[in-house]
């Protein structure tokens, strides 16, 4: 299964680089508010699951553009699909975006491609078997201080999002770690810090298909990745927190509070149990 995903993925980043030589003529249209969709959205999409159905015609398909009209939805086998994660990155021309494909089984995510086609990078994961990025095995980083660790996010732009509480929520996590980026491919953001290119990635009103494959590519890598609150069932949440298991437990004390899926009693026990996980201070040179 893993093979037939990755031809599929590998299909639509070839439509995707042709368009790219070529942006300006590509059409644009946008389902909301500074929320584009394009033509080579819907057409590396159309490929997927072209690609995907013509091996198993009796698989479900869940993708950002067409929804759940494709394939048979009572199958226990389910395709999420993100044909261009990073859309916006993409008609502007800066080459930040990725084919996200992940297969969920009884609803539990089996297996995952991420490929980038700007840079041919590959990232692979099947339950049980590790996460590869070209072949080569990857591993979440290994910091344990939350001060030395570089954090991905991404920021808000629909009109309805809480702008306000996102500023607070960067400000917390920009005052305590090295610094705080926001490259604009949820997907991609989730492979870097499975490849310890990145410590830790969080996010608000994500969907699904941004962050399936993702999800078991950092599991794969020995990290962790849930809601604010640590709650590994988070795929219909739109909350999103991954990094390494030290790193998780103290971003969970500085981001706990902002989860709308955490009670007054688990923000307190998820203070005291970051609190046991914080690395202890060094001891003042003599």
């Amino acid at each position: 299964m893993l093979n037939v995903a990755v031809k599929a993925a590998r299909a639509a980043g070839a439509i995707i680089n042709r368009a790219s030589l070529d942006i300006e003529s590509v059409r644009v249209s946008e389902k909301q508010a500074n929320d584009f969709v394009t033509e080579v959205d819907q057409a590396a999409e159309h490929t997927i699951i072209e690609t995907l159905l013509g091996a198993y015609p009796d698989h479900a398909i869940w993708a950002e553009e067409s929804g759940r009209e494709h394939g048979a939805q009572n199958s226990d086998y389910v395709w999420i699909i993100d044909p261009l994660d990073g859309t916006t990155n993409f008609i502007h021309g800066l080459p930040i975006y990725c084919v996200s494909i992940a297969l969920a089984v009884k609803g539990k995510i089996e297996q995952a491609v991420i490929y980038d086609p700007t840079r041919n990078d590959l990232f692979t994961a099947t339950k049980g078997r590790g996460a590869y990025m070209n072949n080569r095995r990857l591993r979440v980083a290994k910091r344990l201080r939350l001060q030395e660790c570089l954090i991905s996010t991404g920021f808000p732009y629909r009109v309805e999002d809480d702008f306000n509480t996102y500023l607070r929520m960067m400000g917390d996590v920009m005052q305590n770690t090295a610094g705080l980026r926001r490259p604009g491919s949820a997907a991609l953001d989730l492979a870097y810090v499975a490849a310890g290119f990145t410590d830790g990635f969080f996010e608000i009103g994500l969907q699904a298909w941004d962050v399936a494959a993702g999800s078991l590519l950092m599991t794969e890598a020995g990290g962790l990745i849930g809601n604010f609150s640590g709650d590994a069932n988070f795929l219909d949440q739109q909350e999103c927190l991954a990094a390494n298991p030290r790193i998780y437990g103290q971003l969970i004390g500085i981001l706990g509070k902002y989860s709308k899926f955490a009670s007054v009693g688990d923000k307190a026990a998820v203070r005291t149990a970051v609190a046991e996980l914080m690395p202890a201070p060094k001891a003042p040179s003599s």
